[in-house]
C-alpha cells in the first residue's frame, strides 16, 4: 500500500479528540437507558399514580403499547435517517451537526414526557394519548439521528480496523458507564427529590420529572462536546466513493450486503435478549426477591465489568480473533442465564447470575459494531457504492426494534404479574413468579442461543478478511476501475468480494486470523 494512500487516523487529532468522541457515548446511553428502560418504569409506577386504579390499569396497557407500536414503525425510518446523514453537506463534516440537533431536540422532549406531559392526563385522556405520540415519535427521530450520527462518525475518523476498535472501546467503555451508572442513580434520585418536594421518600411525580431533567442536560452538555471536540477527515475511500444516492439505492446497498445482514440478525437477537432481562431487574430486586434497596447492585456491577472489559477488549484481540471473543461472550451469557433460573429468589445467586450476564456485553457489542462499520468496505467493494450513516444505522435500528421489545415485555410483566401501583412481594403468587421467569430468563435464554448459531455459522467478516477488501478497494479505486460517477461492472466486483471472503473464511477455519486492535 502507498504512502500516499494511508488513511488519515484519529493519531492526528491527539488525545483529546478521542476524550471528547467517547464522552458523547457517557450522556448518549445514559438517555438511552432513561428512554427504553426507566420511561416504562415510570409509566407503570407514578404516571398514572393520581387515577382510578382500573383506569390506571388501561392507560398503562395503551400507552406501553403505542411506545412498541411506535418503536417498531419508526424502524424502517432510521436507513432513512442514515441516507440523509450520509447526504449531509455542510462546512462543521456531515455528521457533527446532527450531533447538535439531535442530541439537543431529544433531550428536550425526553424532559417534557417525564413530566407526565405536565399533568394532562387528569385534564382530557384523549388529549393525552394524541400528544404523547407526537412528542413519542419526534423525540426517538431526533434521538436517531444524533445515535446514528455517532456510530456513523467511526469510519469518518478512521478506515484502519485496528484504529476503529480503539474508538469503539472508548465509546463501549464510557456508554457502559453511562447506561449502567443510570441503574444506580435512578431510585436515589427519584426518592431524593421526591422528599425535597414531597416530604415522602417514595417515589413522587416530582422526583421522576427531575430524573428526566438531570439526564436531559446531561444528553445536551455530551452532544455538545462530540460535536465541538472532533474532526472528520478524509481518505481516498470517502473521497473517491461514489455520492450516497437516494433512500431506494441506500436500501439496495443494505440489501445486498450479506455480511452486513448476517451480523444484524445475530446482533438483534442478542439486544432482544439482553433489554429483555436488564428491563425487568427492577422487578426482579422489588418483587421477587422483596430487596428494592439492593438494586443499586444491579448498576454498580455492569460499570465495574464494564471498566474492565472495554479497555481489555483490544488487549485480548491482539492475540485472539474477535469472534472467538463473541461466541465466548456468548457463552458466558448462557451461564448467567442458568443462574437466574435457579436461583432468582437468592441475592447471592443473583449477584454471580449478574457478573457472568454483564461480563461478555463489551466484548459482544464491540464485537458487533466493528464487525458492522468493517462491513462498509465490503458493501463498498459489492455495490461500488459507500453508504457510511446507512450501514451504521442499522445498529441503532436493532437497538430499536430490542427497545420496543424491551417496552413491551416490561409493560406486560408488570400487569400480567401484578407487579404495578403499591403491589410489593408479599403480594406475589408462584404464579406471578412462573411468569416473570418465562419472560425474563427462559425466551432471552433462547435467543442468546440462537444469536450464538447464527454468528457462529454465516458472518466471515473479521479483521483479516476487512484489510484484504481495503487494500484491494484502494487498488481499483487509484486504478479507476471503480469510479466515482457510477457503479459499473458491479457484478465483477461482487464477484471478486466473494472471493476475498471465501479465501478469509478458509483462514479464519485454519485459525490464521489476526488479532486487531491495538491500544495505543
Amino acid at each position: 500500500m502507498k504512502e500516499e494512500n494511508q488513511p488519515t487516523t484519529a493519531k492526528s487529532g491527539g488525545i483529546g479528540r478521542r476524550i471528547c468522541y467517547a464522552v458523547g457515548n457517557f450522556g448518549q446511553s445514559a438517555f438511552y437507558n432513561a428512554l427504553s428502560t426507566y420511561f416504562v418504569v415510570y409509566v407503570t409506577s407514578t404516571m398514572f399514580a393520581g387515577v382510578d386504579k382500573a383506569l390506571a390499569t388501561k392507560l398503562i396497557g395503551i400507552i406501553t403499547g403505542l411506545i412498541v407500536a411506535i418503536r417498531i414503525g419508526e424502524i424502517f425510518i432510521d436507513p432513512l435517517l442514515g441516507n440523509l446523514i450520509d447526504n449531509t453537506t455542510t462546512k462543521f463534516g456531515r455528521f457533527r451537526p446532527w450531533q447538535v440537533i439531535g442530541g439537543c431536540t431529544s433531550a428536550v422532549l425526553l424532559a417534557l414526557v417525564y413530566t407526565g406531559l405536565f399533568g394532562l392526563v387528569n385534564v382530557s385522556e384523549t388529549w393525552f394519548i394524541i400528544l404523547f405520540v407526537v412528542v413519542f415519535i419526534v423525540l426517538d427521530v431526533f434521538y436517531s439521528l444524533r445515535d446514528i450520527s455517532y456510530w456513523g462518525m467511526i469510519p469518518a475518523l478512521s478506515e484502519d480496523s485496528h484504529e476503529r476498535s480503539v474508538y469503539t472501546a472508548l465509546g463501549s467503555f464510557t456508554g457502559s458507564i453511562g447506561y449502567n451508572g443510570i441503574t444506580v442513580v435512578v431510585i436515589p434520585i427519584v426518592t431524593y427529590f421526591s422528599y425535597v418536594f414531597t416530604g415522602s421518600h417514595t417515589e413522587s411525580q416530582s422526583g421522576w420529572t427531575a430524573f428526566g431533567v438531570i439526564v436531559a442536560l446531561l444528553g445536551i452538555l455530551t452532544a455538545l462536546t462530540v460535536a465541538f471536540g472532533t474532526k472528520e477527515n478524509e481518505s481516498a475511500l470517502r473521497s473517491k466513493a461514489q455520492e450516497n444516492g437516494n433512500p431506494l439505492q441506500a436500501f439496495g446497498a443494505l440489501a445486498h450486503n450479506d455480511q452486513l445482514l448476517w451480523v444484524a440478525l445475530s446482533y438483534l437477537l442478542y439486544a432482544i435478549a439482553n433489554v429483555a432481562t436488564t428491563g425487568v431487574l427492577l422487578y426482579l430486586f422489588k418483587f421477587v426477591l422483596g430487596q428494592p434497596a439492593a438494586f443499586s447492585i444491579a448498576g454498580v456491577i455492569p460499570i465495574i465489568t464494564g471498566l474492565i472489559a472495554a479497555p481489555l477488549y483490544p488487549i485480548l484481540n491482539r492475540y485472539i480473533p474477535r469472534r472467538y471473543l463473541y461466541l465466548a461472550g456468548m457463552v458466558f451469557m448462557i451461564a448467567g442465564y442458568v443462574m437466574f433460573i435457579i436461583g432468582a429468589q437468592s441475592l447471592t445467586l443473583v449477584i454471580v447470575a449478574l457478573v457472568l450476564f454483564y461480563i461478555p456485553s463489551t466484548f459482544i457489542q464491540m464485537t458487533a459494531i466493528l464487525s458492522l462499520t468493517d462491513s462498509i468496505e465490503y458493501g463498498q467493494l459489492k455495490t461500488g457504492r459507500r453508504n457510511e450513516a446507512v450501514t451504521l444505522s442499522v445498529r441503532p435500528m436493532l437497538d430499536k426494534i430490542a427497545g420496543a421489545f424491551s417496552n413491551g415485555i416490561v409493560g406486560f410483566i408488570a400487569v400480567a404479574a401484578g407487579m404495578v401501583g403499591t403491589a410489593t412481594a408479599d403480594d406475589m403468587t408462584a404464579a406471578n413468579i412462573r411468569t416473570f421467569k418465562m419472560f425474563a430468563f427462559y425466551t432471552p435464554l433462547a435467543l442468546i442461543v440462537a444469536s450464538l448459531l447464527v454468528f457462529m455459522f454465516t458472518v466471515k467478516i473479521d479483521e483479516k478478511m476487512h484489510a484484504k477488501i481495503v487494500e484491494e478497494l484502494e487498488a481499483k479505486l487509484a486504478s479507476g476501475e471503480i469510479k466515482s460517477e457510477d457503479a459499473q461492472d458491479a457484478d465483477v466486483v461482487e464477484e471478486n468480494a466473494t472471493e476475498t471472503a471465501d479465501a478469509s473464511g478458509v483462514a479464519a477455519g485454519a485459525g490464521t486470523a489476526a488479532g486487531s486492535a491495538s491500544a495505543k
